[in-house]
């Protein structure tokens, strides 16, 4: 069986729909063979950020049995539409990643005619998946979801376990002994090492595309937080990059802030295991799940993160961690303060986020479901 996959990006950048992309097509290509469509292996014919007119589709797809369109993808939404109504196959599966809400006029222009078809695109798709039936549900297509439930599967993004894991300090322990070690290390690093320092992250791109990950919020947050020691590491890279930098120094709070640009999967595991809370402020409905929170939740770190459809639904408030109101840095602070002055709840939590991890978010669950599509 051969499956073309359509998708706007792909790493190496970095981004949730290219990162899940890869996922899904690792998975696939286990037993299916996966072609993949992106603007790199396609010269579009016009491009602007992540959309890009793909007109090679309509002759590339013909041979294939399955389309797997991740939308949003503005240039090519529109090119296989076109192609579907011609051809009955190759089927159409959609993964539904996310609503776009757009800040620049060219850009709310180019995405006029991807909103013009996008019912008749729906209609056309076998499938539609997504991460989160919660984000559907409030979505730009929630009222095609209320009359065709039976379309649509939910399929939770997954988290590789064995090397997504927590440092030994933080992992349960059966043994009395290694259990009373454990605590005399956590006793010398929180003591010692870090003098009662909590190490926060945030990872995310910090491109226009990703405008809405709400670094200012955070940043804002801590400037307002009472006197604390804390240190920031913000992982990421893009053109916003310069101005997160400014901002930072403005508030005065450059040297509590780090900038470390883009890690390796090592260094980024590493940078989970080192912090002792994760953020993702978020401040609109352009977040619709967070490939991030699950890496947080599998290295057993407690998160904070925006109450909106989707992401709220990755964890349990107060039970991994705390959900907080969107674009409110006076909320954001007070979930701070709560973590800052809860040290108990923090290692609670820690547990909890693992846990749930093994649970909800094993890569072989995900696998299961994504295979059963095409059975």
């Amino acid at each position: 069986m051969k499956i073309a996959s359509v998708v706007c990006a792909y790493p190496p950048y970095a981004g949730g729909i290219g990162n899940s992309a890869q996922q899904i097509n690792e998975i696939l290509s286990s037993q299916y063979e996966i072609i993949n469509f992106t603007p790199q292996t396609l010269k579009p014919w016009l491009r602007y950020g992540h959309g890009a007119f793909l007109p090679q589709l309509l002759w590339r797809l013909k041979s294939f049995d399955y389309i797997y369109l991740h939308y949003p993808f503005f240039g090519a939404v529109e090119v296989v539409w076109l192609f579907k109504l011609f051809f009955k196959r190759p089927q159409l599966i959609i993964h539904y990643h996310m609503d776009v809400k757009n800040t620049r006029f060219l850009t709310t222009i180019l995405s006029w005619p991807s909103h013009l078809i996008r019912l008749q695109l729906l209609k056309q798709a076998k499938i539609i998946v997504s991460a989160s039936l919660d984000y559907i549900q409030t979505s730009q297509i929630k009222n095609y979801y209320e009359t065709h439930r039976n379309k649509f599967q939910e399929i939770p993004f997954a988290v590789d376990l064995d090397k997504f894991q927590p440092k030994l300090i933080n992992r349960p322990l059966n043994n009395k002994i290694l259990e009373r070690a454990k605590e005399i290390v956590h006793y010398i690093n929180d003591r010692f090492i870090k003098k009662n320092r909590l190490n926060l992250l945030f990872v995310g791109a910090l491109d226009k595309a990703h405008y809405f990950k709400g670094i200012d919020v955070l940043l804002n947050a801590l400037v307002i937080l009472e006197p604390r020691h804390w240190h920031l590491k913000i992982v990421g890279e893009g053109d916003l990059k310069i101005d997160y930098e400014e901002l930072s120094q403005r508030l005065k709070l450059n040297k509590q802030v780090e900038f470390t640009g883009k890690l390796t999967n090592q260094e980024l595991i590493r940078a989970f295991q080192e912090a002792d809370l994760f953020i993702l402020p978020s401040i609109n409905s352009n977040e619709a799940f967070g490939l991030v929170l699950i890496e947080a939740l599998a290295c057993g770190l407690p998160v904070i993160a925006s109450n909106l459809p989707g992401v709220r639904q990755v964890f349990e408030d107060h039970k991994q961690g705390l959900l907080i109101e969107p674009n409110n840095p006076e909320d954001l602070k007070k979930k701070l303060e709560f973590i800052f002055n809860n040290e108990e709840m923090r290692r609670v939590m820690a547990l909890a986020a693992r846990r749930l991890a093994e649970e909800k978010y094993d890569r072989k669950k995900m696998a299961a479901k994504l295979l059963a599509l095409f059975h």
